[in-house]
């Protein structure tokens, strides 16, 4: 689980440069940009998000409730 107060200053690396790009936590384990026309999700892996643009642009494609629990590489 992610705390709270981590969760409100976390952005979606690309979004944040132009927009606020709000993260949105998604089955305790995903961070998804909440930016219309995003769409990156960014994996928990061991309590860590891994916020590599590389990692979100991955995820682009699946919809929130395919994503996969746990997130690969765990």
């Amino acid at each position: 689980m992610i705390a709270p107060d981590l969760l409100e200053i976390l952005r979606c690396p690309v979004c944040v440069q132009d927009k606020e790009g709000l993260l949105k936590l998604e089955k305790d384990s995903w961070l998804v940009c909440q930016e219309p026309g995003c769409g990156r999700k960014y994996p928990i892996r061991d309590e860590i998000p891994v916020m590599l643009v590389e990692e979100g642009d991955k995820w682009v494609g699946i919809r929130v409730e395919d994503l996969p629990i746990p997130p690969p590489g765990s």
